[in-house]
């Protein structure tokens, strides 16, 4: 990444929220709860991570006291430890399924959901693949929903080379594998098992990097950062082939796998000087920094919108009724001004 410091539009507010700060770690973060003084705790989606990675990275140069940890558990995994107050954030590529938001009121767990980018899962094969061109939404389905009988690339297509197809994707814990379900399968978590799955994309670009029959999906950013070394398959919704691209994300014609992605805070936590600090921080350096890492930010108004949620600690999901795809943020989230 380079060493654009995006915050140099906003320093006085950063300044503010530094001398907001500063008597904070004087006290020594008393009050925490337990939680080690100055540090900032985010886990989740692996979509997600190499945002909220860029993001603390340049947070930290700002405020070297502060210390920010991000894993990879995967949105579901991120979740099970966010609901139960593990952790301050979670980075999340689908949004908080109505299960686990009762878990997290089980717990005493309040939260703030917060856009910060458009991913399109992008849907990859070995660059040594010749034959593939395109798929249709009804292929995918035909591949991936439970019980496929598809095991040859042939039976998708029986022009198509008669050889083994080798499936790779998310684990199950993943929002991009609840995503892609539900866009395809017309179901969250309705698929085949045989596949090789992880909750970590870097594997699967290793897996279908290294595998002339491999097919596979994840997020965008990651196919961004191996170009040569994966080919996406255009995706055909009825219109036409369309490649995953920054314009066809960002316009929603790259159908239907464009998304919106997610963190979320504990309100909690973003009473914490450094917790609120690094959120502010998130909303106000997204764009350039979505930008820098291969996705798609968000229109100006959404990043406002957010912030001005986060300000008002404004909890709960604008998705509690369930089904996003296809749903406008900008909608959603002025409903609630």
């Amino acid at each position: 990444m380079n060493q654009t410091k995006p915050w140099r539009t906003i320093e006085g507010i950063i300044v503010a929220i530094g001398v907001l700060i500063t008597p904070f770690f004087l006290i020594g973060c008393g009050g925490s709860g337990g939680n080690r003084p100055n540090t900032v705790r985010v886990d989740g989606s692996s979509t997600v991570f190499p945002i909220t990675e860029a993001v603390a990275e340049e947070f930290q140069k700002r405020f070297p006291d502060i210390r920010v940890t991000v894993g990879i558990s995967g949105t579901g995994g991120g979740f099970k430890k966010f609901s139960v107050g593990e952790t301050d954030l979670n980075d999340a590529s689908r949004p908080i399924k109505s299960q686990e938001i009762s878990m997290a009121s089980e717990n005493g767990i309040e939260f703030i959901e917060l856009p910060v980018a458009f991913d399109g899962i992008s849907v990859l094969v070995n660059p040594g693949n010749e034959f593939v061109d395109s798929l249709t939404v009804e292929e995918l389905r035909k591949i991936w929903q439970p019980g496929s009988t598809v095991m040859k690339w042939s039976d998708i297509r029986a022009n198509w080379e008669d050889r083994a197809l080798n499936l790779y994707g998310p684990g199950t814990d993943s929002g991009t594998f609840d995503y892609f379900t539900e866009a395809v399968n017309g179901k969250s978590q309705a698929c085949r098992a045989d596949f090789t799955a992880s909750e970590d994309d870097n594997v699967l670009v290793q897996g279908i990097a290294g595998d002339p029959n491999a097919l596979g999906f994840f997020g965008y950013a990651y196919y961004g950062e191996n170009r040569s070394r994966l080919k996406a398959v255009p995706i055909d919704a009825g219109k036409g082939p369309v490649a995953p691209s920054v314009q066809t994300i960002n316009d929603g014609s790259y159908e239907p796998l464009s998304r919106p992605i997610f963190i979320y805070v504990t309100r909690k936590a973003s009473e914490r000087p450094e917790v609120s600090a690094f959120v502010k921080f998130y909303l106000e350096n997204a764009p350039q920094l979505v930008k820098e890492v291969g996705y798609v930010p968000l229109p100006d108004r959404v990043y406002q919108l957010a912030l001005e949620r986060f300000e008002k600690r404004a909890t709960g999901s604008v998705f509690a009724s369930g089904h996003m795809v296809g749903m406008s943020l900008e909608d959603l989230l002025s409903a609630e001004e």
